[in-house]
């Protein structure tokens, strides 16, 4: 239940909750990683359209193909750093009010320094799950989920972006899912994000995974949602 703030009223997202059920598929490790499109693209019998499956045998450790609303299929794995090119991409192509939204402030490129923040993943204290898809003939990033460690050890911040043109699909409530299980995993007792008070999507995306809403004392601009694990 959202509490004390007027900018928490719960709605329910278009999310099908048939998808929510997570297909985990365990492959074999392979001593090396696709990090560019033209390997993909050479993988496959159709190079205009390969399938994202041409991914997976490359791929080492727990890795998930998502199906997704529409039939559109993902892959989604911890985020590596090989992917540090597809990631400054994907922050780069994000419209003015997602930068918004995610990061609380607007910018035309992503500097080194926050580049190389975001790419710090031990995958322990911090973790990240990117999504990837084939889009017209490229390897891209669609969507990131991550959190980071509080200095207590006991919680976790969280954040959640997808790209603009891949909204309303329901990978956004993928991502979360494998971040809330690892995060369980991990044995954190809360996660929680702070977010801009108009950022509706958020609003409805935390009501719908259990985050309950307060707003945040220390910047009226701001939410807080959190989440018991």
């Amino acid at each position: 239940m959202c509490i004390k703030s007027a900018h928490c009223a719960r709605k329910s997202p278009s999310v099908d909750r048939r998808q929510l059920p997570l297909g985990k598929i365990r492959l074999k490790p392979y001593a090396r990683f696709l990090t560019s499109a033209s390997e993909v693209l050479a993988m496959s019998p159709n190079a205009h359209q390969p399938s994202v499956e041409a991914l997976s045998p490359a791929l080492e450790g727990d890795h998930w193909i998502e199906p997704l609303r529409d039939g559109t299929r993902v892959l989604i794995r911890p985020l590596r750093e090989q992917d540090r090119g597809l990631e400054e991409a994907f922050i780069r192509e994000l419209s003015s009010e997602a930068k918004r939204y995610r990061f609380l402030g607007d910018f035309k490129e992503p500097d080194k320094r926050m580049v190389d923040r975001l790419m710090h993943v031990d995958y322990e204290h911090d973790m990240a799950f990117v999504a990837l898809a084939h889009d017209n003939g490229r390897l891209r990033e669609v969507g990131i989920s991550r959190y980071s460690a509080t200095g207590d050890g006991r919680q976790c911040e969280c954040a959640i972006t997808v790209a603009d043109d891949w909204r309303h699909r329901g990978l956004a409530v993928l991502l979360m899912r494998h971040l809330i299980e690892v995060a369980r995993k991990h044995h954190f007792k809360r996660m929680f994000s702070i977010d801009d008070n108009t950022n509706e999507p958020m609003r409805e995306l935390a009501g719908f995974l259990g985050f309950a809403c307060e707003s945040n004392p220390g910047d009226p601009r701001t939410v807080v949602y959190s989440l018991p694990l």
